[in-house]
C-alpha cells in the first residue's frame, strides 16, 4: 500500500518533464486518488464482511499493481484519473484488511508491535522513493511506474496469504454501551480534535503530494527523491515511537508537539531551500505524519463517542480530497506558495490541538470490550489505527 499510494509524489516530477502533464492536472491525479481512498475506507465502514474477506485482499492487491503497470499505457489525463481512483480504492481496502487483522491477531500482544508494522506503510515509500532515485538517470517515467508495479507485486506476493480478521462471535453487550452513556460528556473536545485531524488532512496531503516537485525546484535533482526517501525511513519507527510516548504524555500535549514539528518540515523547503533543508523537512515530515494519525485516533477512541474513528476517518479523507484543490491556483507560481499555505493549516491544525487539552478528561473510566472469549484491551488502544495515510 505504500508503495501504490505514495510512488506517485517522486513520480510527478518526471511526469511534468517527461509526459507533459501540467501542474492542474497533477493536483487533479492527487485528488482522484484520495477520492477512491475515501471510497474505499467508507466501504469497509459500511460492509464489515468486506474486512475479513481474503478474496477483497487478494483483488484489490492485483487492481493495485495492474494501476501502477497500467499508467504508462497512455498519455491521457482521464485515464489517469481514473486509474489513480481506482488504486486510491484498492489502498484503502488493503490497508483496512490488514489494519483489522493486526488488531485482531496481535490484540494481546504490546502495543508497539501494530505500531512497527504500520511503519510498512513508511518502508514502501522508501523503497518506491529509492527505486526512482535510481532509475531517473537511467529510464524514463514510464520505467518508473513499471517498477514500482513489479516492486508492488512483490510485496502482494508476500502478503496473499495475510489471514483477514475473524468474523465476532457476538457483538458487543449492553454492558458497554451502558459504560459509554454514563461517561462524561465529550462531544466538546472531539468538535476540537475533528477540527484538528481534518486540517491536517489538508495540510499534510500536499506535502505528501507536492514536496519532492517542490524541492526539485531549487536543488539537484536527485535531492527531491533522495528526501523522499528519507520521510519513508523517517515513517517506518514513528508510530511505534509516538504510541510509546502516549502512554508517558497527554496526548492533547504529543499532537500539538507533533503538528508544530510536521509544520515547520513542511515550510523549510520553500523559506530556506538547498539540500540541507530539504533534508530536514524529509526528516521532520516523516517522523510525524503517521505519528499525528496515530495519537489523534487513539484520542478519539479514548473520548469514547460512538463511531468517533469512523468521523475521523471520514473528516481526514475529505481534508486529504481538499488539499490539492485549496493549493490548485497557487501552483502556476511553482510549489513554494503551496508549502507556505500548507505549514499555516498544519499550524492551525495545532492550535486545535491546543484548544483540545483545555479541560481534557485524562482520566476518564477505560471501557473494556464484553466480547465473549477474548481478553480485550483499552477501547484506546483496540481501535487506535483504523486509517493512516
Amino acid at each position: 500500500m505504500g508503495v501504490g499510494r505514495f510512488v506517485y509524489t517522486p513520480i510527478l516530477p518526471l511526469m511534468h518533464a517527461q509526459a507533459g502533464l501540467s501542474s492542474a492536472a497533477g493536483a487533479n491525479l492527487a485528488t482522484a486518488n484520495y477520492i477512491g481512498y475515501l471510497a474505499g475506507a467508507l466501504l469497509g465502514i459500511m460492509l464489515p464482511a468486506l474486512v475479513r474477506s481474503p478474496a477483497v485482499l487478494r483483488g484489490s492487491l492485483i487492481v493495485l499493481a495492474g494501476t501502477l503497470a497500467s499508467m504508462p499505457a497512455t498519455h491521457s489525463t482521464t485515464v489517469w484519473i481514473v486509474l489513480r481512483l481506482l488504486a486510491g480504492l484498492a489502498s484503502a481496502l488493503i490497508f483496512v484488511v490488514a489494519v483489522s487483522s493486526l488488531l485482531s491477531h496481535l490484540r494481546e500482544h504490546p502495543a508497539h508491535l501494530p505500531g512497527w508494522a504500520f511503519g510498512g506503510v513508511g518502508a514502501g515509500i522508501a523503497l518506491s522513493g529509492l527505486l526512482v532515485l535510481v532509475l531517473r538517470s537511467a529510464a524514463d517515467w514510464r520505467a518508473a511506474w513499471w517498477a514500482s508495479a513489479g516492486l508492488a507485486a512483490v510485496f502482494a506476493a508476500v502478503s496473499w496469504n495475510l489471514r483477514p480478521e475473524v468474523a465476532p462471535a457476538s457483538t458487543v453487550g449492553s454492558t458497554t454501551g451502558t459504560a459509554r452513556r454514563a461517561g462524561p460528556r465529550t462531544h466538546r473536545w472531539f468538535t476540537a480534535l475533528f477540527a484538528c485531524y481534518t486540517l491536517e488532512g489538508i495540510g499534510y496531503i500536499v506535502a505528501g503530494t507536492f514536496l519532492v516537485a517542490a524541492i526539485e525546484q531549487s536543488s539537484p535533482g536527485w535531492a527531491g527523491s533522495g528526501a523522499w526517501v528519507l520521510v519513508g525511513l523517517a515513517a517506518v519507527p514513528s508510530s511505534a515511537l509516538w504510541a510509546w510516548l502516549g502512554r508517558r504524555w497527554s496526548r492533547p500535549d504529543l499532537l500539538c508537539t507533533a503538528l508544530v514539528i510536521q509544520a515547520v518540515g513542511i515550510a523549510l523547503p520553500a523559506l530556506i531551500g538547498g539540500v540541507t533543508a530539504a533534508l530536514i523537512s524529509a526528516l521532520l515530515f516523516g517522523a510525524t505524519f503517521l505519528g499525528v494519525s496515530t495519537i489523534a485516533l487513539a484520542a478519539g477512541a479514548y473520548l469514547q463517542l460512538p463511531r468517533s474513528v469512523a468521523l475521523l476517518t471520514a473528516g481526514y479523507s475529505v481534508g486529504q480530497i481538499l488539499g490539492p484543490l485549496v493549493v490548485t491556483p497557487l501552483l502556476h507560481h511553482g510549489y513554494h506558495h503551496a508549502l507556505i499555505l500548507a505549514a499555516l493549516v498544519v499550524l492551525a491544525a495545532a492550535v486545535a490541538a491546543a484548544v483540545l487539552r483545555i479541560g481534557f478528561p485524562h482520566h476518564m473510566a477505560v471501557v473494556r470490550s464484553t466480547v465473549p472469549g477474548r481478553q480485550s484491551a483499552p477501547a484506546e488502544t483496540t481501535a487506535v489505527r483504523t486509517d493512516l495515510p
